[in-house]
């Protein structure tokens, strides 16, 4: 294995990565369990989920040859596409980050962007098994990122959901 492949497969990695460390970093002082939550949903939607897609934006539109290569497909129209798809869910993941969104919102975004992105995780699992395709961008830490990105963000909406929820609920003694 070399040092460019493995560095080509996990570098997807680095945004949650990010998001993480960034929420770790930011809750340490949280004055509640809401706080922290919310926290970590800001950090999700905006480093995993935005950053990570507009990347993806600069990558397909900048670099197409090196795209198609690191996807172990030929050049074709359909970078642009997901170039522009992947520009959607940035402006989903920046709303998501924004301290006016509900957790209704940010399940919708999250399922929004499972919707493109668990797609993409079947391709590339498809073409992985089916067509032997084993190019960084169809394997590893791509595979990770399509399936986290908006199930993290589901499950954190939930979770602030519920917690909301039992926060307002008075407690009978």
């Amino acid at each position: 294995m070399e040092i460019p492949y493995v560095a080509q497969t996990l570098f997807p990695l680095i945004w949650p990565l990010i998001a993480v460390a960034g929420a770790l970093i930011r809750t340490r002082k949280s004055p509640s369990p809401q706080a922290r939550l919310e926290t970590w949903q800001r950090w999700w939607a905006v480093a995993a989920l935005g950053c990570g897609s507009l990347w993806m934006v600069f990558a397909f539109l900048g670099a197409p040859g090196v795209m198609a290569d690191v996807i172990g497909f030929t050049r074709s129209p359909f970078q642009f596409e997901i170039a522009f798809a992947n520009l959607g869910l940035a402006v989903m993941g920046f709303r998501a980050a924004s301290s006016s969104a509900t957790a209704r919102e940010r399940v919708t975004v999250g399922l929004g962007a499972g919707m493109f992105l668990w797609g993409a995780l079947i391709g590339h699992v498809y073409q992985w098994f089916a067509n032997g395709d084993h190019a960084p961008g169809n394997t590893g830490g791509v595979l990770v990122c399509d399936l986290l990105f908006p199930a993290v963000l589901i499950v954190l909406a939930v979770r602030s959901k519920r917690l909301a929820a039992a926060v307002e609920k008075p407690v009978l003694v």
